[in-house]
């Protein structure tokens, strides 16, 4: 059967003349009798805005007029959803007669960033991978270095193909059964990247959907975007545990981000004139790949099963993307017991949902670059806060660390780690410092292990909302099971941070009895106080120039027996740089005061064989529940480290001789005085002002008995007498 204009008819779509794809990929009718070239309608990707593209052809965008045949048949080609195979999207190749009925759909393959890149010569591959400075394992295995480049967004695919040759950019059209007529290069890239060529779309001049903007007013401030997050937990208050609240809402704010900012990618991707079909299922072009049921639009549509939906939603994210394994997994939205039933957790979800669609997370909607990292940090001390006691098991007080950070001091191409991560504050505020002083914190190695697993996923979405995705943050016990390790050995650092658990029981004493790493070479702490197990294994994995801080208990500075015996010999090899004193109150969880230990394995010329003593026990600021340091404490100790010098009743620097005599023990009350001095009583000059009061007492008491008798009343006394 042939068209109008002779072209063979092919066999219908669905058995039926007159179809047209709809937009989940399914047939719909078109409009019998209508002339093609004055109105189609064409199904385009779940992921689109738009359901349907109506209009004449040279109203379509770019993006579908890939190519035309004469106007009695005309062929173009839109893009669909990714396939199941996961080898790329394909393309619908749909032709259309003048009596508007669309005759086939053919697939056609839709190559991808790395599809094509997998085509690339290991020599072609090598060259781009300098060229973008990449870090691959092995240069002589090709699937790491298209890995590599696929997953780099750095590497543009575009510039990957301009500088290839005409005959190889045909070799690869041909790859791909795509045309490889034409001598231009860009006409043959355009193919490759599934975009209209410039020198034969008739209609290269059409104008795009105008590109959404958000004025000034519409972006949101940090307290604007707190204030709503924190809001979210007054739908929970009454339903479920308040220490439960972070789990939910944090994987909600996960979600809803990573949603906003794929959809967000895409626009802008197709902006830059990528294919549609490209910018919406090419994994390689986004950061983190959304599937279509963990797309926030998908999930506001459910009205009942929520729980199951969500689940869901996190499975196909994880699945889609390697670097969030385990990160939602450990959420279940369908959890009878904290939820409660199938119509509680419908209406208590819902309403969670419905908040969360109130508040945009995409970055052209952030009033400045880290305020969706800074709003999540604020909620993780907002949970600690409401948590009680159990906060302190996921956050140091922000204020402490940047203590501690600025102790330390890192900076560019340091390598750096938190053996106990906690919700990971400590390696962003590492990051903070960097931008604070001018550096790139993505020229940062950042590591971390954490035992919890609930805490570990909070830490590794603090991370990828801070912009740091590259962050190593392992899962495990770092005492019985470190996980920071290189064919057997430690990894070692440039800096360790930490805030281990205070005084913990059952740390794993029987473990590190038989310690194959040798950390543990100063002795076994006892079996309920596994601190100096957490400060011998941050020594073990410092470099020859590495510094540590930690936060620990009073009672490591002066407990004996074993203790004793590894503080002397952690002295005795002069490690220790400085032993700081904290005000009372400061940590969730406990209202002791504690201690920050600076040691280091490279101690200036200056500082070797002295440690100093610091008090700053009396700084800080009163809260209504806890007390909290102060900028100008942060600053006051942080200085008088850098100095290193005595201040009266504050910091003193004591020789290693004197500690030694004190039986190596580090109590600061020993080193730094603190009491006031009393004033000395001259006793011989105090009698004789007591006497001349006397006399003066005496003569005024002289004085009111005549003004008595003056008056009659001593009279009257004598005579009632």
């Amino acid at each position: 059967m042939l068209t109008p204009g002779g072209a063979r008819r092919r066999r219908p779509l669905n058995g039926r003349p007159g179809t047209s794809l709809n937009a989940s990929g399914g047939a719909g009718r078109c409009p019998r009798g209508e002339d093609v070239t004055q109105r189609v309608v064409l199904g385009f990707p779940e992921s689109c805005r738009e359901d349907r593209l109506c209009g004449p052809i040279s109203a379509w965008p770019p993006s579908s007029r890939i190519g035309y045949h004469p106007p009695d048949v005309r062929t173009v080609t839109i893009g669909v959803r990714r396939g199941a195979a996961g080898a790329g999207g394909t393309m619908h190749d749909v032709l259309i007669t003048t009596t508007g009925r669309v005759d086939e759909v053919t697939h056609v393959p839709m190559p991808t960033k790395r599809a094509i890149l997998a085509e690339l010569t290991r020599d072609e591959l090598r060259t781009n991978v300098d060229y973008y400075e990449l870090e691959v394992e092995d240069r002589r295995v090709k699937t790491q270095l298209v890995d590599a480049l696929s997953r780099s967004r750095q590497a543009s695919l575009d510039e990957i193909l301009q500088d290839l040759s005409r005959d190889r950019l045909k070799e690869l059209c041909r790859a791909f059964d795509l045309d490889d007529s034409g001598r231009k290069k860009a006409d043959l890239a355009a193919r490759l990247r599934g975009r209209p060529a410039a020198s034969k779309d008739p209609d290269a001049g059409a104008a795009m959907p105008p590109a959404v903007s958000v004025s000034v007013t519409d972006k949101l401030s940090v307290a604007q975007l707190e204030q709503s997050l924190w809001s979210a937990a007054d739908i929970l208050r009454g339903s479920i545990d308040s220490s439960d609240y972070k789990t939910y809402i944090f994987g909600l704010l996960f979600l809803k981000r990573l949603s906003d900012r794929f959809e967000e990618e895409a626009e802008k991707l197709i902006a830059e004139g990528v294919a549609a079909q490209v910018a919406w299922t090419d994994p390689d072009e986004h950061q983190f790949f959304v599937p279509n049921r963990a797309r926030w639009e998908a999930i506001q549509k459910r009205a009942t099963n929520i729980g199951e939906t969500l689940n869901k939603a996190c499975a196909a994210l994880e699945e889609q993307n390697s670097a969030l394994e385990g990160v939602l997994a450990g959420i279940d939205y369908n959890d009878e017991r904290k939820l409660g039933d199938a119509r509680h957790r419908d209406t208590v979800l819902a309403r969670l949902v419905q908040h969360f669609s109130q508040v945009s997370l995409r970055n052209d909607h952030m009033a400045e670059p880290d305020l969706l990292g800074r709003a999540y940090e604020y909620l993780i001390e907002q949970f600690a806060d409401d948590a009680g006691k159990k906060g302190g098991e996921f956050y140091t007080p922000r204020m402490v660390v940047k203590l501690i950070v600025e102790l330390l001091a890192p900076t560019e191409r340091m390598r750096i780690c938190d053996p106990t991560a906690g919700s990971g504050g400590m390696l962003i505020e590492c990051a903070h410092y960097i931008e604070r002083h001018g550096g790139n914190p993505r020229n940062l190695t950042l590591h971390g292990q954490e035992k919890n697993l609930g805490t570990w996923a909070i830490c590794k979405m603090n991370m990828l909302l801070h912009g740091l995705p590259d962050a190593r943050i392992e899962k495990g016990d770092t005492i019985r099971d470190p996980k920071l390790v290189d064919e057997g050995e430690l990894l070692l650092y440039d800096r360790v941070i930490a805030n281990p658990p205070f005084s913990l029981d059952e740390w794993g004493r029987d473990m590190a009895e038989n310690d194959g790493y040798g950390r543990f070479r100063f002795g076994v702490p006892p079996k309920t106080k596994g601190d100096l197990a957490f400060v011998q294994h941050m020594v073990g994995v410092l470099n020859g120039s590495g510094r540590l801080g930690v936060v620990m208990p009073h009672g490591v500075l002066f407990r004996g027996s074993a203790e004793g015996n590894i503080r002397q010999g952690l002295l005795q090899e002069d490690f220790f740089e400085a032993v700081i004193g904290l005000a009372p109150n400061l940590f969730y969880g406990t209202g002791i005061p504690a201690c920050i230990l600076v040691l280091n394995r490279d101690k200036p010329s200056a500082r070797k064989g002295k440690v100093l003593f610091i008090d700053a026990s009396g700084e800080f600021g009163e809260g209504t529940n806890q007390n909290r340091l102060r900028d100008q404490d942060i600053e006051h100790v942080s200085r008088t480290f850098r100095t290193y010098a005595a201040v009266e009743k504050y910091a003193r620097v004591v020789p290693l001789l004197e500690i030694e005599q004190n039986d190596w023990n580090l109590n600061i009350s020993r080193y730094v005085d603190t009491s006031e001095e009393e004033e000395r009583i001259d006793v011989a000059e105090a009698v004789r002002k007591l006497r001349e009061l006397e006399q003066e007492r005496a003569a005024a008491e002289g004085r009111m008995n005549r003004y008595l008798v003056e008056l009659g009343f001593e009279q009257e006394r004598e005579n009632a007498s």
